[in-house]
C-alpha cells in the first residue's frame, strides 16, 4: 500500500472512532471496596505543568476540577507569569528547566501538561513521552512540520495517551456538523472558508532593537529554547511572541487549529498537495525594501488544495486572517451573523451549505430557516460532556489504549502539519534575494508551492524546505 493510500481516511475514521467512545471515570481499585466518596491513591492522577503562566495556568486550573487529579509540579521560565499557579497549587514543587523538573519528578508525575510558546512544545512535549508521561500540548502541537510527524510517531511508540489543546474538538458543534454532512444534507463538499479576527497583537512590525537588561525573575536562555540566541528584548513577551517566527506560528497557527478542525475533522481529506497565499504587507516599508521577514504578516488568505481520499477529486479550503473575510453567502440574510468574532467556518456542497462559529460552534445550515424547516439527523455520534481537559484526564487513568481522547496526535500530527503547511506559503512568499535587482524580482516565493507529504517536501521551490525543519539551537535536540 503505497503512503498516500496508508494515509487516507485518517481524519475521517479516526473521528468515527474517537468519537464511538465515551470518556468516563476509571478506578482500579472499585469504589465500594473504599467506602462512598473515597478516591484511592491509585485513581489519582498526578500532574505536572511545564508553562503555568496564562493559558497554562487555565488548563492547571480546568485539569484540577477532576477530584482524581493532583498538580504536584510546575515549571516555567518566568517566575513573574509563575506566580499564580505557584500560589494555587502550593504543594507542588517548582522549577526553571523542564528537563530538570522531568528527571527529579520522574516516580512523582504520571501526566504533562505544556503550554510554553510554540517554539518549545515539540522538545518538552517529546522529553515527556520518552519518559512514559501522558501529554497534553497547547495548540498548535509543533512550530514545525517535521516535529508534527515526529509527535505523532511518538504517540504511537512511547503508548501514551495525547490530546492537543484545542477545545472545540470535544464540542457538541462539530459533532452535529458532522451528523449533518454525513447525513448527505449538504452533497458532497468541494470548497471550505475559515477565517479569523486574529492577530489581536502586533505583527508585521520591524525587529525590534536595543539593549535590555534582562528581569530576574527571567531565564531568558530558557525561554528561547531551541531558537537561535538573540539578546533579550520586553517586545517579545509576554504572549507577544505569537507575531515573531522564531518563536510563534502567527495567526495561522494561533486559531487554525480551533477553527479549521471541523474542515479537517469532517471532509474525507488528509494532507493538502499545494498550498499559495497572498499576505498584507505595509507598501511603504516595500517601497524601502524594508519588508521584515522575521515578523508574521498582518494579514494573509491562504488557499489549500486537498485531494479527496477517496479520489474522487479536490476540496479546496481557504484560510482568511487579519479581518479579512470570504464572500458573504447569498443565503445569508444581511442582518444574521457570518460566523462569530473570532472567526467561522464556511462548508460549501453541491446540494447546500452549512456555516459554523469558531470551535464549530453553532453549525447551521443555510438559508437559517432550514433549521426549523428540516429535521436534523439522528445523533449518531458520542457527545463528550466532560470536555475536552477531563476526557483527556479520565483516558489518562485508563491507561493507554482503554480510552480514547479528541485530538491524540494521530489525529492531531497530521492535521497540524496541514495548517503549518499554510506557513510555508507565507514564509516563502515573504523571501528575498538582496543580490537581485528590483523589489519585484526580490520578492521569490509568490508562486504555487507543490507538497509531497509523504516526504514533507516541496518539490518546486526547495528554497521553502527550510521552514519544514528548522535548525535546532546547541544544546536541544529532537530524535525518537
Amino acid at each position: 500500500m503505497n503512503n498516500k493510500k496508508k494515509n487516507n481516511k485518517l481524519s475521517r475514521r479516526y473521528f468515527i472512532r474517537n468519537t464511538a467512545i465515551l470518556g468516563g471515570s476509571f478506578f482500579i481499585v472499585p469504589r465500594h471496596v473504599l467506602g462512598r466518596g473515597f478516591i484511592a491513591p491509585s485513581d489519582k492522577l498526578n500532574i505536572a505543568g511545564i508553562g503555568v503562566g496564562g493559558k497554562g495556568e487555565g488548563d492547571l486550573i480546568e485539569f484540577a476540577k477532576s477530584p482524581n487529579v493532583n498538580i504536584v509540579a510546575l515549571c516555567d521560565v518566568d517566575d513573574r507569569q509563575a506566580a499564580n499557579s505557584r500560589k494555587r497549587f502550593e504543594k507542588a514543587n517548582y522549577y526553571k528547566d523542564f528537563r530538570e523538573m522531568l528527571s527529579k519528578e520522574n516516580k512523582n508525575f504520571d501526566a504533562c501538561s505544556i503550554s510554553t510558546p510554540d517554539n518549545c512544545h515539540a522538545a518538552a512535549t517529546l522529553a515527556a513521552m520518552q519518559m512514559g508521561k501522558h501529554v497534553y500540548t497547547q495548540k498548535p502541537l509543533t512550530h514545525d512540520i517535521y516535529e508534527a510527524r515526529i509527535l505523532a510517531q511518538a504517540a504511537k511508540k512511547y503508548k501514551v495517551v495525547t490530546q492537543m489543546g484545542n477545545q472545540g474538538g470535544s464540542g457538541d458543534g462539530v459533532r452535529i456538523a458532522k451528523e449533518i454532512y454525513d447525513a448527505g444534507m449538504i452533497g458532497n463538499v468541494y470548497e471550505a472558508h475559515a477565517w479569523t479576527n486574529r492577530p489581536v497583537w502586533s505583527q508585521g512590525i520591524p525587529t525590534p532593537t536595543g539593549k535590555f537588561k534582562v528581569p530576574k525573575e527571567l531565564d531568558w536562555n530558557l525561554w528561547l529554547g531551541p531558537a537561535k540566541y538573540i539578546d533579550y528584548n520586553p517586545a517579545y513577551l509576554p504572549f507577544k511572541w505569537r507575531g515573531w517566527w522564531a518563536f510563534g506560528t502567527g495567526a495561522l497557527g494561533d486559531m487554525a487549529c480551533h477553527i479549521m478542525d471541523p474542515v479537517f475533522r469532517i471532509l474525507p481529506i488528509d494532507y493538502p498537495d499545494s498550498a499559495e497565499c497572498s499576505v498584507g504587507t505595509v507598501w511603504k516599508e516595500m517601497w524601502n525594501d524594508t519588508q521584515n521577514t522575521d515578523a508574521c504578516p498582518p494579514a494573509s488568505i491562504i488557499h489549500l488544495n486537498y485531494p479527496k481520499n477517496d479520489g474522487e477529486g479536490n476540496i479546496k479550503v481557504s484560510w482568511h486572517d487579519g479581518g479579512l473575510l470570504p464572500e458573504r453567502p447569498d443565503e445569508l440574510l444581511p442582518e444574521e451573523s457570518f460566523g462569530n468574532w473570532d472567526g467561522g467556518v464556511l462548508l460549501i456542497g453541491t446540494k447546500g451549505k452549512l456555516l459554523m462559529d469558531c470551535y464549530g460552534a453553532n453549525p447551521r445550515l443555510l438559508p437559517t430557516i432550514l433549521m426549523q424547516d428540516k429535521r436534523l439527523p439522528e445523533q449518531t455520534i458520542k457527545r463528550v460532556p466532560e470536555g475536552h481537559y477531563l476526557q483527556w484526564v479520565n483516558a489518562c487513568i485508563a491507561g493507554y489504549g482503554k480510552a480514547t481522547t479528541s485530538s491524540p496526535f494521530e489525529y492531531a500530527g497530521p492535521f497540524t502539519e496541514s495548517i503549518l503547511m499554510g506557513n510555508l506559503a507565507i514564509r516563502s512568499w515573504m523571501m528575498k534575494n538582496p543580490n537581485l535587482k528590483g523589489w519585484e524580482d526580490k520578492y521569490l516565493g509568490r508562486k504555487k508551492l507543490l507538497w509531497d507529504a509523504a516526504n514533507m517536501k516541496v518539490t518546486n521551490f526547495d528554497e521553502a524546505n527550510q521552514f519544514v525543519k528548522r535548525d535546532y539551537r546547541e544544546g536541544w535536540s529532537l530524535s525518537l
